[in-house]
């Protein structure tokens, strides 16, 4: 079953999100203005990685980009398919895990809002609708992995755009995508309200030592590493 979700990303897009398959929200649109300032129109390679309900792909093809968007579960497929067919624009969309099904391929911007939520236990199955924010108990399940293989499928001169929670850490991806020979820093920065994932675990996150008593926000951020060599 299929609930609209509206986001404004500079066309006034109205996208469609299935259960299980993250809906547009606060770090979209922080991501989505982090594109805004990209160099890329006509003709230019985009990756859009985890795409979830495609809204970052679509947004890349409303200014004239080749897109592909990946993401490993069906229903993303599916609904970004769908989406990317409503909209009528033309978005490559492919199923697999992470960089798998782009390999050897080259882009000139990669995007990505993969689940960064700390979590308690072991990671939820892809038939769960935690797969699309819970990512181990630090938050890095899939950002390590992410920061070790962006600049593989990087042109040179190309960027990542990655957008996650400072409950991750901001310094660890920092120097991973530094060590893999990418030039990396924070853009953008914008506190938002705790949703209801992270108020059900607060007590959970307090014992980790990941927010303090009271707290009820979480920073997010935005990381551009570009290939310069």
């Amino acid at each position: 079953m299929f609930s609209t979700t509206a986001r404004d990303d500079g066309g006034g897009a109205t996208v469609l999100a299935p259960w299980r398959v993250y809906a547009p929200q606060h770090d979209t649109e922080l991501l989505t203005r982090a594109l805004d300032r990209e160099r890329v129109g006509a003709g230019g390679a985009v990756l859009d990685l985890g795409t979830g309900s495609g809204a970052l792909a679509l947004a890349a093809a409303r200014r004239g980009a080749h897109v592909t968007a990946v993401d490993r579960t069906y229903r993303a497929v599916l609904a970004t398919r769908l989406n990317a067919r409503l909209a009528r624009l033309s978005v490559e969309v492919l199923r697999g895990d992470l960089f798998g099904p782009v390999a050897g391929r080259r882009f000139d911007l990669v995007v990505s809002n993969p689940p960064y939520v700390p979590a308690p236990g072991a990671a939820p199955g892809r038939h769960r609708a935690a797969v699309a924010w819970d990512a181990g108990a630090d938050g890095r399940l899939l950002l390590d992995r992410i920061c070790r293989r962006a600049h593989t499928s990087l042109r040179p001169g190309g960027a990542l755009l990655l957008v996650h929670s400072t409950l991750c850490g901001i310094a660890p991806t920092l120097a991973a995508l530094e060590r893999s020979g990418l030039d990396a820093r924070v853009t953008d920065r914008r506190l938002v309200p705790f949703g209801p994932v992270l108020r059900s675990r607060t007590p959970w996150l307090r014992e980790q030592g990941l927010v303090d008593a009271g707290e009820e926000k979480e920073e997010l951020v935005i990381i551009r590493a570009e290939r310069t060599r």
